[in-house]
């Protein structure tokens, strides 16, 4: 008897310190419908982890299909619409009067008056990637009418219907499964692995403790329900994800909770996230375990460069003081969007012992200040915004190889560290350099089969550019333009029977950016999704008769190729 109210009694205490931890949430219920005709099954949800960035949204199945009536989620008028190769692909926005914006992406195309809208203004400015504001009166809808087709463009890699609700005010995303949309879910998260960090070394310059969960008289815990550690101060994260009832696709967590003796430390919501500080999710994860091939893992604790973050916490943001020797009681709760739940129960205790002194090689640079590391031909720079957690940046100098290189090949940092904000890289050319080439040189960033190319910025003999990931550098001079190549047709081709034209654009350095059509010395509208193929789907733009084609491709180093075809149409 004395055993089960004690148990009440935690049970009583440690809700309402759980209910503090988070704010309260306030969104209107079942205001929004479906967007589709066909039950909602989720491909993605809202917060899930992704390279680079929190998901913003859920992904809605369209059964494997393209071209699905797509319908306004509420009343209110279309605001935006966005075309682009990757990202979104073509989306609409529409902003609502409850103070909402709803926004649906990867579609195959617009209703058609307002695909003919788009591609007038595309016309107009002679582009077909845009991202225009729409008049609030020129396209209002209600609930249901519908909008599009979906599809699977932009970044997609299978059909489906992307779907967001933001606040219109700051245009910040909400979690859609907080609305009441009808989505069946009765099943609880799934807790796989708890990892275990020192608190005193960077997170990139340590491995985890890993330990496996498992299930015991029906409740989740670790071998043994202890953890003897001769770490006097620990952080921990998870491993986790949700299922929707019906299907088996790992989706994201909504939130994650963790306690010492039935008190709240620090928590997590996947809720209220600006596309500004998406890619903070590098530090929210143990990125170095990731990128070294890893599972995701989720911290319970808030490194010190995360600003606007998702976490929320009473103290210490998220490290456990385990130095007075005492088992403490862990409690880990794991919720999704419905009120589905896994609860991890544990325990930590801290016994003496020898810890390793292994010190990672170079300097150590701190988060929220400015450093740098400068030698005879390389320089760096870290500014403020770039580091999540202090860490020690290594360099090493090497030859190049390549024929047109020239500089020495700059190693800098390692790709387990992550960067928020772009880094400044300086290099000096070598001694043999031809300053006549200036104008054709770029700065490379490679690791492995990864490479990312940047045109630089002269100053005193010195080519600086800037990057958004740590590897190897180099200069290289760039004088081969882009090639065009045609598919499918030559110069001087009949094309009456045809539909289309295409043409793919390859690069030496794969770093070409600007693509311009003109038909009979008019823009022409080739599209370009997934940034693959340019295509021009003929219509009222290419009547009958002889035509000339005028095709110019620009690249990084701005080396311009230009060719000319002519045909029958």
């Amino acid at each position: 008897m004395k055993l089960f109210l004690s148990g009440s009694f935690f049970l009583l205490i440690s809700f309402p310190v759980f209910c503090q931890l988070f704010p309260a949430k306030n969104y209107p219920q079942h205001y929004f419908r479906n967007p589709l005709n066909i039950p909602i099954s989720l491909a993605g949800n809202f917060g899930e982890i992704r390279p680079n960035h929190y998901h913003m949204g859920l992904d809605i199945r369209t059964e494997k299909r393209v071209n699905l009536p797509v319908y306004a989620a509420a009343d209110g008028y279309i605001t935006k619409i966005k075309v682009e190769p990757a990202g979104f692909g073509q989306a609409i926005y529409i902003n609502h009067p409850n103070g909402y914006t709803t926004l649906y992406a990867h579609l195959n195309d617009f209703f058609p008056a307002l695909s003919a809208y788009v591609k007038a203004q595309q016309y107009k400015m002679e582009s077909w990637r845009i991202f225009i504001d729409i008049p609030p009166n020129m396209f209002p809808v209600k609930k249901g009418d519908l909008i599009a087709y979906s599809g699977s463009t932009g970044g997609s890699e299978a059909p489906h219907v992307h779907f967001e609700i933001r606040r219109t005010a700051d245009d910040v995303n909400l979690n859609p499964t907080l609305f009441g949309l009808p989505i069946t879910d009765n099943t609880n998260p799934v807790i796989m692995r708890l990892a275990m960090y020192n608190s005193s070394k960077s997170i990139y310059e340590q491995s985890p403790k890993f330990f496996s969960v498992r299930k015991v008289k029906g409740v989740l815990t670790i071998a043994g329900n202890l953890i003897s550690t001769n770490l006097s101060k620990v952080r921990f994260a998870i491993g986790a994800y949700d299922t929707e009832s019906g299907t088996s696709n790992h989706n994201g967590i909504y939130s994650a909770a963790l306690y010492d003796n039935g008190k709240a430390e620090i928590g997590f919501e996947m809720d209220d996230i600006s596309y500004s500080f998406t890619r903070n999710v590098n530090a929210h994860i143990d990125y170095k375990t990731k990128a070294n091939g890893g599972a995701n893992l989720q911290q319970l604790f808030r490194l010190a460069g995360y600003v606007n973050s998702i976490y929320y916490s009473k103290k210490n943001d998220g490290v456990i003081d385990v130095s007075d020797g005492a088992p403490h009681q862990m409690k880990i709760e794991v919720k999704d969007g419905y009120g589905n739940s896994s609860v991890l129960n544990f325990s930590v205790k801290y016994k003496a012992g020898a810890n390793g002194n292994w010190q990672s090689a170079g300097k150590m640079f701190y988060p929220q200040m400015l450093d740098g590391f400068e030698t005879e031909d390389c320089s760096f720079y870290i500014g403020e915004k770039c580091l999540y957690d202090s860490v020690h940046i290594n360099y090493i100098k090497s030859n190049a190889i390549l024929s047109n290189a020239v500089s020495s090949v700059h190693s800098i940092g390692a790709t387990y560290i992550p960067l928020q904000d772009s880094f400044l890289v300086r290099i000096k050319p070598n001694g043999n350099f031809d300053a006549s080439k200036k104008n054709k040189v770029v700065m490379q960033r490679f690791t492995g089969a990864k490479k990312d190319v940047a045109k630089v910025e002269w100053q005193a003999g010195w080519a600086s550019a800037r990057f958004r990931d740590f590897g190897n550098f180099q200069l290289l001079v760039d004088e081969e333009p882009p090639q065009i190549v045609p598919i499918g047709f030559v110069n001087g081709a009949n094309l009456s029977k045809a539909s289309r034209i295409v043409f793919i654009i390859k690069d030496n350095l794969d770093a070409f950016k600007n693509f311009r059509a003109e038909l009979d010395g008019k823009w022409l509208r080739f599209t370009n999704d997934k940034g693959k193929s340019f295509i021009y789907q003929f219509d009222e733009h290419c009547p009958a008769g002889n035509h000339e084609l005028k095709i110019s491709v620009q690249d990084e180093a701005g080396n311009v190729a230009t060719q000319v075809y002519n045909f029958t149409r």
